[in-house]
């Protein structure tokens, strides 16, 4: 088997076990898009998702959180960890309706411009308020990834760019949610299910591939 025919055998078997796989983050726009995936990092899905109703309720729009101080969004986002994500929400805002013309942007560039706004944070914006094709690499992309063998990277950048010639292009954002959803409930970071996993026959960890861990 070519490596070309297992990866599309792994994305068949993914997409079988996840046929309603999407994005668990709440949002409904650009720039709660934004903010909710700020928020999200190192914090789980589910503590956002119980956050941002009243922040968007009380900042529902870019201007308004431009207007306000980090010391007044702190509060409402100290749940979900460090307080350089109240200053960076708001910096990025300011940034946003001075740059931007208080609209989002839709470029990697761009968006990487934004204060706290990584690669993995512009690709979700990208993929999942505007539409466009990207792979965004979280800690269960990057795993998951690299133990079943479509990358081979020790960076967030190899794995995205490996990915990108490993998936065909109109299915690089539902592969990311693959990957996630196959790593938050099977191949777990401290000890894969690896005897109930149906790709098992296809994995590079499972088939006694040492490096598929190391690089995870």
């Amino acid at each position: 088997m070519t490596q070309a025919e297992k990866n599309a055998r792994i994305l068949e078997e993914l997409a079988r076990l996840y046929p309603d796989a999407g994005p668990e983050l709440h949002f409904g726009n650009p720039y709660e898009t934004l903010v909710a995936t700020i928020l999200s990092a190192q914090c789980t899905d589910a503590r956002v998702n119980m956050v941002t109703p009243r922040v968007f309720a009380d900042f529902p729009t870019v201007e308004a959180m431009a207007n306000t101080e980090p010391e007044t969004l702190y509060p409402y986002v100290r749940s979900c960890g460090f307080k350089s994500k109240a200053v960076n929400i708001v910096m990025a805002a300011r940034k946003i309706m001075r740059d931007f013309g208080g609209e989002v942007p839709s470029t990697m560039e761009a968006l990487t411009s934004l204060p706290g706004v990584g690669r993995k944070t512009a690709n979700v914006v990208m993929a999942f308020a505007f539409g466009k094709n990207a792979i965004p690499v979280d800690t269960h992309v990057f795993r998951v990834s690299n133990r079943l063998g479509l990358a081979r990277a020790d960076t967030p950048e190899g794995v995205e760019k490996q990915l990108q010639q490993a998936i065909p292009e109109e299915s690089w954002s539902k592969a990311h949610h693959y990957l996630i959803y196959h790593g938050r409930r099977v191949c777990h970071s401290r000890k894969p299910d690896c005897e109930t996993c149906t790709l098992r026959s296809l994995c590079s960890l499972y088939g006694g591939d040492e490096t598929a861990d190391r690089k995870a």
